[in-house]
């Protein structure tokens, strides 16, 4: 059946035009579980033991299905991702309006869809002739939209009488509820339902609206009201606003930034008044502050417990406003640091998502609204109302935000479920996976069908499309436990006396191919994570750890790189090849030192290792002179127990020359297959850049060094290698070390860009010094890389093109995600880490040298190098006599004689202090230089001075 509908339009110079579209209905549309199976009308909705598996409702004793609203499922989706919450009926129409309207709800519907155990059922009914209805003359979309709901809600129900199956609508909308009940249709609210399923209790705490408590409110505003969206467009045309997303500092949740392209820099925003309801990744409009407000970015540490007001707060009325914890009178007196200063008058897309966390306790027993502590401290803390508060103590929960009226002091939210117990190690590693949005789900069904059958064979048609490589002296040198070995090397002298040398790489392209399901997976993962006690892979073990893996003995596919080079490591010809190779060894970083070391062994893979580091000693020194930096960082290894996986040993990790050759060739080839495929696609390659950091970037380490006489040249990479190399400081050995990581912090991201977007002018990798380059060398952990060695193979003829591989913007878009992903990855393992850390100073009290790495107004912070961590040490402790005063010029700390500055040497004891309700914090105490009032810990990790100030009362 065809229908017509027609709408008027105007043209640009007015011209009116009638406009008719055709809409083509069927009476047999398809109705589907999930995308891959589909059933018609004349089949069961929904399978007999589905049905039964649904669960027991006061208000519907019978069979029945749910059908949900577009309110319901853009406000409500948690209540719908909630495991006992199954036999959901979703129509075109809410699909249509959700994806239209929030992408992020979109994403988590389609992750119901494809959840079996859920029994979901899509409809298409905008293409069924008894369930499409016209738009009638004065009605709004949203009302059509209600209107076609109810009227599929009743077909729904005639093709379900022969079943004994009914369809209980749920809406929030009061008049859509009533006008479905006048139409003798099952509807109720969502709280109602849920309150209605006896054994899930806790669903009515996931479907508590925020608008329905006050939330520690006052009788007055506390915020300014935001401009309406057509209103700040307005302004934004004019120049009085401006747009920019709101980035709160890491260590200071009252302050944050905006970087607004068209002023070409940040605007700070100072306070919880300027602030405004903004919270952090949130896109905002921003009016700035006449220049005699500007202030300057805030210097203190704050301690997770200054960061809001108590939980007393939310329990009764205080209309005294909103005083910002942090603020103090010096900020009055501005000098010639202050930044231009602003403040939020728009939200413009808010930027909420489930956070993980834990309940404040509370004196108030029978109360149901709590306090909610975020694990990420740069989210305020948020109030929600609970029935199961006893429950829920202790334990790590995750909650979202609902709304933030002007008269509330923090945001409202509502619970969604239960983790586990606050200090679990599982538990732990699951929120950190999930503040960090890294997907660690098991790999579902329909992805594990792309993988190849086992045993794997490789056929005889396939090894004739590939170099036969098994005769050369190949091998790998990975770190100790590396199971997802994705690189291998070898080198060989040849008769005119350079050498041949390879740098082999696992060819997962083979077995993940563009547009299947394990392609998509891996694309969304973007990257392996690596935890201390655990590893999220991008691709199934079977690939990472089996087939993909360079695994010595065993026949593999790989893409090599092969080159002549001389034996001052100059390049004569480069070669790329599929190829089958067949590695000879596995070595670990120390196993390949004590084979180079040992002079008795002259083994030809022996021989091969010490050819390649000589000419890895000769690229390094090449790279530097080109104005390579050698930067560090603190990176520690866990000795883990077998059985618990618990830490029982940390220590930095150890680097050898090893290290370093292996690094060398995979740059060296990085580089290289980079040159290739820009040649070959100057215009969809995808490559990786590094940006030159802006010099003010440098300036606090510039400062600190020269109160050491170091003097540090930053106007290009070349004068900053030369400076790094000749920072020498007298009687401080680390010196050189710790200036070379506080350097890299000075960095700015390195991005993988497509070639296309960006003038070759960009391409350049600062930190590396290369012109270009891309990454090729771990497409087991990479979905860059995949993509790479996609692009290699098509340049050499081993494969084709697909389309999206030679969409620039499509490309981009890839980029730009795996970038978001590589940059959380990196922010997931250093947080393991600090869990790891935790876990090994627990019940420990441990005396270690430690060197300062930035002063602040109330606190220094102190790197550890033998255990690679880094944490505040508080000087604003009133037991400090003199107490330490900051100089904010030099800066430093200074109490009585002692003077505490960047780059100092300090003696720290380190313990884990155990808060009730909370995870434990790892804690420092000064030793040394000695300060009178400092505190002295016994072994068991308790203050001398306060025990017997105890012992005396």
């Amino acid at each position: 059946m065809k229908t017509s509908r027609s709408f008027v339009k105007k043209t640009k110079k007015g011209a009116v035009l009638k406009v008719v579209r055709e809409h083509y209905l069927r009476e047999d549309v398809w109705t589907c579980w999930k995308d891959d199976e589909r059933v018609t009308l004349e089949s069961p909705f929904i399978s007999q033991e589905a049905l039964q598996s649904a669960p027991s409702s006061r208000l519907y004793a019978f069979q029945h299905l749910i059908l949900p609203d577009t309110n319901v499922v853009l406000h409500h989706i948690d209540f719908l991702e909630f495991h006992a919450i199954v036999n959901i009926v979703l129509l075109e129409t809410v699909l249509e309006e959700v994806k239209h309207r929030n992408v992020s709800a979109y994403k988590r519907v389609r992750s119901i869809l494809s959840d079996k155990s859920k029994n979901c059922i899509v409809i298409s009914n905008e293409h069924h002739k008894a369930t499409c209805i016209q738009r009638q003359d004065g009605e709004s979309a949203n009302d059509r939209n209600d209107r076609t709901i109810r009227i599929t809600s009743g077909w729904g129900e005639k093709q379900l009488e022969s079943y004994d199956c009914r369809v209980v609508l749920l809406t929030n909308d009061r008049e859509n509820k009533d006008k479905a009940l006048a139409s003798n249709l099952l509807a109720c609210t969502v709280q109602e339902y849920a309150g209605s399923l006896s054994a899930w209790p806790e669903l009515m705490d996931v479907t508590s609206s925020g608008d329905t408590y006050d939330g520690a409110t006052t009788q007055t505003d506390l915020f300014s009201a935001h401009l309406s969206l057509s209103a700040f467009h307005e302004n934004l045309k004019t120049g009085s606003v401006f747009q920019g997303t709101f980035h709160t500092q890491r260590d200071n949740p009252f302050e944050g930034h905006v970087t607004v392209s068209v002023l070409n820099g940040q605007v700070l925003i100072h306070g919880a008044a300027h602030v405004n309801r903004a919270v952090d990744g949130d896109v905002v409009g921003i009016e700035l502050l006449p220049e005699n407000e500007w202030s300057t970015p805030s210097d203190s540490t704050v301690l997770p417990e200054d960061e809001a007001a108590e939980n007393e707060e939310t329990e009764r009325d205080d209309s005294s406003g909103i005083e910002n914890p942090t603020s103090d009178k010096i900020r009055a007196k501005l000098d010639c640091s202050r930044k231009p200063s602003g403040r939020i008058v728009a939200i413009v897309k808010r930027n909420w998502r489930p956070y993980c966390g834990t309940l404040l306790p509370t004196n108030m027993k029978t109360s149901v609204r709590r306090l909610f502590v975020p694990m990420d401290r740069k989210i305020p803390r948020i109030v929600i109302e609970t029935r199961q508060g006893d429950a829920l103590d202790r334990k790590r929960i995750v909650v979202s935000i609902d709304s933030w009226p002007r008269t509330c002091r923090s945001p409202c939210g509502h619970f969604v479920r239960v983790l586990g117990d606050v200090g679990d190690k599982e538990t732990e590693n699951e929120v950190l996976l999930l503040e960090h949005d890294v997907p660690h789900q098991p790999f579902p069904q329909i992805v594990l069908s792309d993988l190849p059958a086992v045993p794997w064979i490789i056929s005889d048609e396939e090894a004739k499309k590939r170099t036969d490589l098994r005769h050369l002296c190949i091998c790998s040198v990975d770190p100790p436990g590396c199971t997802d070995i994705d690189d291998a090397l070898h080198c060989q002298m040849l008769e005119n006396g350079n050498y041949e040398v390879g740098v082999h790489i696992a060819d997962v392209s083979h077995f993940v191919r563009p547009g299947t399901a394990l392609d998509k997976e891996a694309a969304n993962r973007g990257t392996t994570v690596y935890l201390v006690d655990k590893r999220v892979d991008m691709v199934p073990e079977l690939l990472s750890s089996n087939l993909c893996s360079l695994r010595p003995n065993e026949d593999r596919f790989a893409m090599s790189c092969v080159w002549e080079i001389k034996p001052t490591a100059e390049i004569i010809h480069t070669q790329y090849l599929k190829s089958i190779i067949r590695s000879q060894h596995a070595f670990t970083y120390a196993e390949a030192q004590l084979r180079i070391d040992d002079k008795h062994k002259n083994d030809e893979v022996t021989k091969s290792l010490r050819s390649l580091n000589a000419m890895a000693k000769i690229l390094k020194q090449r790279r530097v002179d080109k104005g390579a930096l050698l930067l560090a960082s603190p990176e520690v290894k866990f000795t883990l127990d077998d059985a618990t996986h618990d830490p029982i040993d940390l220590e930095a990790k150890q680097l050898r020359e090893t290290n370093s050759m292996v690094e060398e060739f995979m740059l060296l080839a990085n580089v290289s297959v980079a040159e290739r495929i820009s040649r070959e696609f100057p215009v969809c390659a995808v490559l990786r850049r590094h940006p030159q950091p802006a010099p003010s970037n440098f300036e606090p380490l510039i400062k600190a060094a020269s109160l050491k006489g170091i003097t540090l040249e930053v106007d290009s990479g070349k004068a900053l290698s030369n400076s790094l190399a000749q920072a020498v400081l007298p009687g401080n050995d680390y010196f050189c070390t710790l200036i070379r990581i506080l350097a890299t912090r000075c960095m700015t991201q390195a991005l993988y860009f497509c070639s296309g977007t960006e003038p070759e002018s960009e391409y350049f990798h600062y930190g590396l010094a290369a012109d270009i380059y891309t990454h090729y060398t771990s497409p087991i952990r990479r979905y860059a890389d995949i993509m790479v060695h996609r692009l290699l193979a098509t340049a050499i003829a081993a494969d084709t093109t697909h389309p999206e591989m030679i969409d620039s913007r499509r490309v981009q878009e890839v980029c730009n995600h795996l970038n978001k992903r590589h940059r959380m990855g990196q922010y997931a393992g250093r947080a393991s880490i600090q869990l790891s850390a935790q876990l090994f100073f627990k019940g420990k009290n441990v005396t270690e040298n430690g060197y300062i790495t930035s002063v602040r107004k109330n606190a220094v912070y102190v790197l550890i190098p033998k255990y690679g961590i880094e944490l505040p040490l508080f000087l604003d402790q009133p037991s400090f006599s003199p107490p330490f005063v900051y100089n904010e010029r030099a800066p430093s700390q200074v109490s009585g004689s002692v003077c505490l500055c960047t780059f100092d040497r300090v003696v720290v004891s380190v313990t884990l202090e155990e808060q009730d309700h909370m995870p434990g914090r790892l804690k420092l105490q000064l030793v040394e230089p000695k300060v009178h009032g400092a505190a002295v810990l016994n072994s068991d990790g308790q203050s001398l001075r306060k025990k017997r100030k105890v012992s005396s009362t």
